[in-house]
């Protein structure tokens, strides 16, 4: 019989995805920085996250960074999420587990063939067809590492912070212009890969999921307000995977 309650954790590049399970219900999903140690973490997490972690109900973890997995491995609760397990086709031996659960998630709830457009420190594609093959993707840097790579890497361009509102393409000032810049060059990219993707699975869903899920999404309904409504928006897809994860092994 399967746990009651359960607690799932996305160790990401930039941050940690929590997300807390009740008889088979998403309860309650938290974002933390990320930590070098369990003292450390006792500082970042709330009253209540604490408490489901000492009350240790088992813990379900997939990481893109090794290094930091290894802080979670002393507790009797830990559940590393094996990859092999999950049942799609033609995984390559260097994709990121966030991509395999985040399609998996994607494709058992709403169905196969789907698009999964994951933002968050990366912005990725990865597609599969009706018989849960990996058809293939790509990857990109997302809104903020763009924004941060041309304050970080150029001389005088300034550091520009995520908005929600939407700017003008035409811009007239330099804050303004790397917003545009930004924004308009990664909406055109999810549309035309979206696109194509479309042409090839007329019947497929797409999804955007990831912590920017929400941001792309009031982008895309001011940039492309006649193209919107082709896009599913859920945050939690990787979540479900897990969910789903722990009925297959």
């Amino acid at each position: 019989m399967k746990e009651k309650c359960w607690l799932g954790l996305m160790i990401g590049n930039s941050r940690l995805h929590w997300s807390y399970f009740e008889d088979n219900e998403l309860k309650r999903t938290w974002n933390t920085s990320q930590v070098t140690s369990l003292t450390e973490l006792r500082h970042v997490i709330d009253e209540q996250l604490k408490c489901c972690l000492l009350s240790k109900i088992p813990l379900y973890i997939a990481s893109v960074v090794p290094s930091a997995t290894r802080i979670y491995l002393p507790l009797q609760q830990t559940r590393i999420i094996n990859s092999n397990l999950i049942p799609l086709k033609n995984v390559y031996p260097t994709m990121g587990i966030d991509r395999i659960l985040a399609l998996w998630g994607g494709g058992c709830k709403y169905g196969f063939p789907c698009l999964v457009i994951d933002s968050g420190t990366a912005l990725t594609f990865t597609g599969a067809d009706k018989q849960q093959n990996i058809i293939g993707g790509a990857i990109l840097p997302g809104v903020r590492l763009q924004l941060k790579s041309l304050f970080f890497n150029t001389a005088s361009l300034p550091d520009i912070e995520v908005i929600t509102g939407i700017v003008s393409r035409w811009a007239n000032n330099t804050f303004c212009a790397i917003q545009s810049g930004v924004i308009y060059t990664i909406m055109a990219g999810i549309k035309d890969f979206a696109q194509d993707w479309l042409e090839q699975y007329p019947d497929s869903k797409v999804i955007l999921t990831g912590g920017d899920a929400l941001l792309l999404s009031t982008y895309m309904k001011n940039v492309y307000p006649q193209f919107c409504d082709r896009f599913i928006v859920d945050s939690d897809l990787i979540f479900f995977a897990m969910d789903s994860y722990r009925h297959l092994i």
